[in-house]
């Protein structure tokens, strides 16, 4: 059971549903079991935000009662505690209006338990939407239309920010006198519409408002009352043009045609104006155009400058509307005289024969005329020197120590003010500069700043830059009280000279002088480097290397360089040295011997860095000193052995000529040659032990007896047979066959040789002939050397018969010979017997003999004795 309250508020909600119950029916589900309140035909309109309550009401012979009732927003169920029960057979449900809801809203009756009976079931549609809003700011117009103002009036508002969501109807009412009209607009949200009047009501005073309304509420606007003219807007004024005047070239003549007559709507203008190619308008008093006329003088103009006029107009007691601007008139105030002096500079250039200066000049600011042409007047040492001049440059010599410039430009009013320049020879003192000159960028400008000199006060500065490398000049004039002044005209990443003159006023105030100049260097804006510098390897060490590279150029540098890093690598071993940004050469150290090397240099700004190009080398094995050392140490070296194998040639000249060059004395002149062939020798062969070399020594046959006469004690020559090769001076190098040698006692076996060479023997007494025999018994040796067999042995018969007596060859013994012992069982008749060695320098020196026997020598420790 409900409480008394609800059933009284439920009992007055469906009071009105019951009303529409005979004319609705479903939208989206019909059947005839159940019905829902409100229906209706199309879709119910609820508001956003708010509670919205339905009733479903079943029939009297339905099979389902109350509590069989579901409710549904589309497919999803809604809570129980949304439900409110009336009856048995009604069920209401209050739900809460949002954006997101699901169409439709659905009564269902069905039973709980498992039945064969159909669900009962009905829906309807909801359209979701606001109330309109108040339309607010109401304004209306209406335009000229040909020589009247047109009888449509366009009416706007703000509808407001929230929008209906449901159709919503607006309606613009307007009511003047008794009559009202009214227009209407059936869009959901609509801020203008136009009402057509038939004709313009002028004079008259109107009533105009608009209201809007939908199925969930509606709302007026306030009420507009003015006179009609307060709606109208005239057209710009036509035929707007400008005159110039001669004799006038501060004022320009402005005419115009009035767009309205007088008797229908009378109109008052407003003129604006500027320079051509400038946007910002420069706007007359509008008390001075006021009046009902069609022209007006603008004065206080520019001469010889291009003047944009434009024009609107309005009702005469600023009623309604301005009207548009018209289009753009164009036209040129007329010349007037220079009101300005040209502004004068100078430039020195480099000569190596004089001081060449270049003048440079400006316009004046107030030209007012087209420039025709410049006079300049130069004056030197008293000398004066005009030329007219059509370009804006001008060069001379000059020659003294100071020149005065005096120049005027022209045009077709006149001559304007001369400009005057004191230009001192370079060198020459100068007054004071200004202090401390800094630069700072800063929004797209260079800003220079200055202290003043100390002790004087210029009239102005010029501000001079310079574009370094390709020396482009600009310069700038500022008033003497001024300290600092903004450069517009610089390009970013170029770098600037930037100069501050002050200029002082000399020659009783007549002229001007530059004073010293300040210069420092700035850019407008910094870059990364460009490029890096190519790096080249001037000369390599065993562990260094000289470095050379040229400044890059200063266009590429963009910026002022910090430094300059230099990165060498031989391997994965990456080293680097930072230099200062000046230096221009570098001399690297501690590297490796015989190493490949790569190195490249980096240059470092305030914007970034930029690598060279890349250059290898490779380090030397030994230093360039090293070398020459090893080379100086090797001659030297070579040298002292040369001169020692010299000097000990030298000092051993003959011990060497006797080893290498051994003397062979000439047996026909040796003593032996007078010993007896007749000698008893004792046929005893001797004991072999190590000899000296032997000479042989041919004796002739007829001299045998002299020979064993003199030398009784002589000592017999044993023969023996030689086993080894023959080698030795003179002998021939090809005989491999032992020779027999021959001894004094076996002439007769001489001419049986069959080779040139025999193996020597020397014969070694105890003493010498004539002396008492020794103890020790003589022996014999067989000699090492090989001597070419004399020609007694190897042809006896040649000689026998030339000389016609026969010769005997014997054996001498060379200085060193060792002494030989005779045999045990040799005769002791012969005595003791040994030979002196022969001295080669004890020789006496050999002269030619008569025809005859030759001599013989006997050997002796003083020398040969001649026989």
């Amino acid at each position: 059971m409900l409480t008394a309250d609800i059933m009284k508020r439920m009992s007055l909600r469906l009071f009105g549903l019951v009303f529409f119950l005979p004319f609705g029916c479903a939208v989206g589900f019909y059947n005839s079991c159940a019905k829902i309140y409100p229906d209706s035909r199309e879709r119910i309109a609820v508001e956003l935000g708010k509670e919205f309550t339905a009733v479903c009401n079943l029939q009297e012979d339905s099979i389902y009662n109350a509590d069989d009732i579901k409710w549904f927003l589309g497919t999803v169920a809604l809570p129980q505690k949304s439900y409110t029960k009336l009856n048995k057979s009604a069920i209401a449900v209050t739900v809460n209006i949002s954006s997101d809801m699901n169409d439709p809203l659905i009564c269902k009756a069905a039973k709980q338990i498992f039945s064969y009976e159909d669900p009962c079931q009905y829906g309807i549609f909801l359209d979701i939407g606001h109330p309109p809003l108040k339309p607010k700011d109401l304004q209306c117009i209406a335009l000229q239309d040909g020589n009247s103002i047109s009888p449509e009036l366009s009416c706007s508002w703000d509808p407001g920010t929230r929008d209906p969501m449901i159709r919503t109807n607006y309606t613009l009412y307007i009511s003047f006198f008794s009559i009202l009209l009214n227009g209407t607009s059936y869009k959901y949200s609509t801020p203008n519409l136009t009402v057509n009047l038939g004709i313009f009501p002028n004079h008259v005073l109107l009533t105009v408002w608009v209201e809007a309304k939908n199925e969930l509420g509606a709302a007026k606007s306030d009420s507009l009352t003015v006179d009609s003219e307060y709606f109208a807007k005239p057209k710009p004024p036509a035929n707007v043009r400008i005159i110039p005047e001669d004799g006038f070239p501060t004022s320009l003549m402005v005419n115009w045609t009035h767009p309205l007559h007088e008797t229908t709507f009378k109109l008052r203008y407003h003129i604006r104006y500027c320079q051509a190619g400038c946007s910002v308008w420069q706007e007359i008093s509008q008390d001075l155009t006021k009046a009902y006329t069609e022209s007006f003088r603008m004065q206080r103009l520019q001469p010889y400058t291009d003047y944009v006029v434009q024009m609107r107009c309005i009702h005469h007691k600023g009623l309604g509307y301005w009207s548009d601007w018209s289009t753009n008139a164009t036209a040129r105030t007329p010349e007037a005289t220079p009101g300005g002096r040209p502004d004068l500079w100078r430039v020195y250039e480099e000569d190596s024969s004089n001081t060449v200066v270049k003048l440079i000049w400006k316009d004046p600011e107030k030209a007012n005329g087209k420039i025709l042409g410049y006079d300049v007047t130069v004056v030197e040492d008293g000398h004066s020197v005009s030329r007219a001049v059509s370009s804006k440059e001008h060069k001379f010599s000059l020659k003294g120590k100071e020149a005065s410039i005096r120049i005027t430009a022209n045009n077709s009013a006149g001559v304007s003010p001369a400009a005057m320049l004191e230009i001192p020879r370079p060198g020459r003192n100068l007054p004071p500069g200004v202090e401390q000159v800094n630069c700072l960028a800063q929004d797209g400008q260079l800003w220079v700043n200055w202290l003043p000199p100390s002790h004087r006060h210029p009239t102005e500065y010029v501000i001079e830059w310079v574009s370094v490398p390709n020396k482009e000049i600009g310069w700038q004039r500022v008033l003497s009280s001024a300290n600092n002044v903004a450069i517009k005209e610089l390009k970013p990443f170029k770098r600037y000279n930037i100069s501050v003159y002050p200029i002082y006023r000399v020659r009783n105030h007549s002229s001007y002088c530059p004073g010293t100049q300040v210069t420092v260097q700035a850019y407008l804006q910094e870059g990364p480097p460009l490029k890096g510098p190519g790096v080249n390897v001037t000369a390599t060490g065993k562990t260094s290397a000289q470095l050379k590279w040229n400044e890059i150029p200063i266009d590429d540098q963009q910026g002022f360089l910090i430094n300059q890093t230099i990165f060498y690598k031989t391997g994965n071993n990456m080293q680097n040295v930072v230099v200062p940004s000046n230096t221009y050469s570098y001399k690297l150290t501690g590297l490796a011997r015989d190493s490949h090397y790569d190195v490249y240099i980096m240059v470092t700004n305030q914007a970034g860095s930029k690598n060279g190009l890349n250059y290898n080398f490779h380090t030397k094995k030994y230093d360039d000193g090293e070398i020459d050392l090893i080379v100086v140490m090797v001659c030297l070296s070579f040298l002292f052995f040369v001169l020692f194998i010299m000097f000990f040639i030298i000092k051993k000249k003959e011990l060497l000529k006797r080893h290498f060059w051994p003397q062979v004395p000439d047996p026909s002149h040796s003593t032996i040659a007078n010993w007896s062939p007749d000698c008893p020798n004792k046929p005893d062969t001797p004991k072999e032990s190590i000899l000296a070399e032997v000479s042989v020594v041919e004796v002739d046959m007829d001299d045998r007896k002299s020979l064993c006469d003199e030398d009784k004690a002589v000592m017999p020559l044993k023969k023996y047979f030689s086993e080894e090769r023959s080698s030795g001076i003179g002998g021939s190098s090809g005989m491999s066959t032992p020779r027999q040698s021959v001894s004094s006692n076996d002439e007769a076996d001489s001419g049986q040789t069959t080779a040139s060479t025999v193996q020597y023997s020397a014969v070694v007494s105890s003493g010498y002939k004539g002396q008492t025999p020794g103890t020790q018994a003589a022996t014999f040796s067989r000699s090492e050397s090989t001597q070419p067999l004399l020609e007694c042995e190897e042809n006896p018969e040649h000689l026998s018969e030339a000389s016609g007596h026969h010769t005997n060859c014997y054996f001498k013994r060379r200085r060193g010979l060792e002494q030989l012992h005779m045999d045990e069982g040799e005769d002791p008749s012969f005595g003791s017997l040994s030979f002196s060695p022969m001295e080669e320098e004890d020789s006496p020196t050999l002269t030619e003999d008569p025809p005859g026997p030759a001599p013989g020598y006997m050997p002796q420790q003083s020398g040969y004795r001649p026989q």
